[in-house]
Order: C-alpha cells, then structure tokens, then sequence
C-alpha cells in the first residue's frame, strides 16, 4: 500500500505567513485527501491559535527573535535556540514527513535546518521583494524556492526559483456579494465613494494617527465613507478618543472578520505592504494606497511597494509622512476615476493566480523524487 504524503509547514508570526500556510496546506489536501499536515510554529504567537481554528495539528518551540530595542532580552536566545533544534529533531523522528515547507517566520529556520540536515527535502516560500537573510540562508540548501517577484536570482540560486506568487486566503477569492450589498453590511450609501484603512489584525499606529489627526477632513468629506480597522492593539485608545466626536461617515472596527466583504466594499484600500496583502490586491485588482511599516527586516515592505508603484499599480507614501499627507491623498485619489482605474488595471497585471495549488503540486513532485 502507498504510504501517505506527509508535510511539515512551519512558520508563522503574522497572518502575513499564516494564511498564505493554511493555503498551502488546504491545497496539498485537496490534490492529496490522505495526506497528513504538521504544522510547527513558534510558542504564544499567533499561529499557535490560527493553525487549529484552520482545521490542522500545530507543535510550539519556545524560540523568538532577537530583540533590537531590548538587549538583555536576547540573554536566553542561545538556550532557546538549542532547545527549539532539540525539540524539531524531536518531532521530525516521530512525523516522519517527506516534505518540509517553510513560510517565513521564527519557528521556520530551526525546522527547515533540522529537516535538512536529516535528509528531508525542504521548500520555501519567499513571500517578499526583497529576500531576508535566513531565507537566504535555507535557500542555500533548499530543493526549490517559490517566489512571488521577479529578478530573485539575487538571493537564491537560479536553477531552484520558481516563479508561483503568494497564496492567498481563499475566501477573499470567493466572495460573492456584489459591491452595493458590501458597502450596505457597513450601514453606508452605495452611492457614495468609499475608502478602507486597514493596518493589519494588530493595526498600524501609522495609519491610526493619518486619521485622528484629519478627522476634520473626514466630517467634511460628506460624499466619501471610511471603513476603518484601527487592530485591536489600539482599538481602547482610538475608542476613548473617539467618544467626543466620531463623524457619521466613519465606521470603526477594531478587527474585520470577512476582509472579502470589506475589500468588496472600498473603492480605495489603504494598507501596509506586506506581501500577503499585496498579492490579495493584485489578485482582486483594488486600487490602493500603500503605506509601508518602517518597523521590519530590510525594510522590505518598502521595496514590496516600490514594486508596485514603479509599475504605477498602487500610490507609495512612506511612514514618516503619512499622518500629514495620507488622508488628503486618499480623498483626493477616489474622486479621481480615471486613476483608480488605471491602478486596478495595472495591479491586475501583476496578478499571479494559482499560487497554493502550484506550491502544493511541488510539495507533492518533492515527495515522488525522494
């Protein structure tokens, strides 16, 4: 009898990393009903909740990131590192999975290393532009990496990239609501323009304060509506603020469950760069105003929208601008048809559908070759 497929994926952090990995993990599925599915992510972060509610099993290391801001936090790095290796060699030997895929986040490095170097055959899924040093690093020995730009022959051998794009949630795909129906579930006028901030299920502190800065501009703008996830970081603060005055074209949600309803809805998004998200954009074709967090390795949410913006398929306004410029520009940007649809255009262009699916045929070619 053919023994099952079975795959470790394993990263996390953000829901920039876990949801492109339950997509992956659903469409191994889906091609594979048999087969069995590990998650591995990392101890008290957000996939260690995320990963369960999807449906699929998830083990925690205790390991973390090294702390910038705060150097006597690293003191017990070394010792999590070695026990987070001691633990994935652990679970690697019990599993026993032909394939491991890793997205990107803390518990990726230590399971990618340890599968590696026990002879399991590794993939990655380099979500960004601009690739970061341990994927680099993984790549080196990686059996094949997946990519969602061009020109990633910069970071990682050639004759391994493969050009696949970001999966992306798959409910954003399936969304079936017409644009009236969505603006209405937010008790708006589909008759006027409508304008989506989002930073995040955290949020962006940025973004937040472009608009408690120009609530004025927002009360004035009576023939636009704004939809407004502050994250639920700040979401007591924003609500103490607001209680004096909330204009009655601004809707507020510290966390926006059906993202599909609410992309649906926007006329404009404005939203931080990380790759997931911009491949949502691509994928849907919205236009969008990106405002890239200054706050992550290499700054690659920057070079993430510089990709688009040098293509004109989005606006760029960097992070230490944004609370005097943004909201000005996105009022002034949905009012102007002729530019949102030439950036929907373009964005579309850039669109790379299929992602999970051709990541999760690879996973399976990976296992055949072993």
């Amino acid at each position: 009898m053919k023994k099952e497929l079975r795959v470790i994926i394993s990263g996390g952090g953000t829901g920039g990393h876990i949801f492109p990995a339950i997509s992956i993990a659903n469409a191994i599925r889906e091609q594979q009903p048999e087969a069995k599915i590990l998650f591995v992510g990392a101890e008290g972060r957000m996939e260690m909740q995320r990963v369960p509610a999807a449906g699929y099993d998830i083990k925690g290391l205790p390991i973390c990131g090294f702390n910038r801001a705060n150097l006597l936090k690293n003191i017990a790095l070394p010792y999590k590192m070695w026990k987070s290796d001691r633990m994935v060699r652990k679970i690697i030997r019990e599993f026993q999975p032909d394939v491991a895929v890793g997205v990107g986040g803390y518990a990726s490095f230590p399971t990618l290393k340890a599968a590696g170097s026990m002879g399991i055959p590794y993939l990655i899924q380099e979500q960004n532009s601009f690739a970061g040093k341990t994927n680099m690093i993984l790549g080196k020995k990686a059996e094949k990496i997946c990519v969602a730009y061009e020109g990633m022959e910069r970071f990682f051998p050639a004759d391994r990239l493969m050009l696949t794009g970001n999966p992306v949630r798959q409910a954003l795909l399936e969304t079936t609501v017409s644009c009236d129906e969505a603006v209405r579930t937010f008790g708006f006028d589909p008759a006027k323009k409508t304008i989506l901030l989002v930073g995040g299920s955290l949020g962006a502190k940025t973004i937040n304060e472009s608009v408690l800065r120009h609530l004025d501009l927002v009360e004035q703008s009576d023939d636009v509506q704004f939809i407004w996830q502050t994250g639920k970081y700040y979401s007591e603060q924003i609500a103490a603020e607001m209680r004096q005055k909330k204009p009655k074209n601004l809707k507020i949600a510290d966390f926006i469950a059906d993202m599909g309803i609410a992309y649906k809805a926007a006329d404009l998004v404005i939203s931080r760069a990380g790759a997931s998200s911009i491949s949502e954009f691509c994928l849907i074709g919205k236009a969008v105003i990106l405002v890239p967090s200054p706050n992550v390795a290499e700054d690659h949410q920057t070079k993430n929208a510089l990709a688009l913006a040098d293509k004109d398929a989005a606006l760029y306004v960097k992070d230490a601008e944004a609370p005097d410029t943004l909201l000005e520009l996105a009022v002034k940007t949905v009012h102007d048809a002729e530019k949102l649809h030439s950036l929907r255009e373009n964005v579309l262009k850039l669109a790379l559908p299929d992602s999970a699916n051709i990541i999760a045929k690879e996973v399976i070619r990976l296992k055949g070759e072993r």
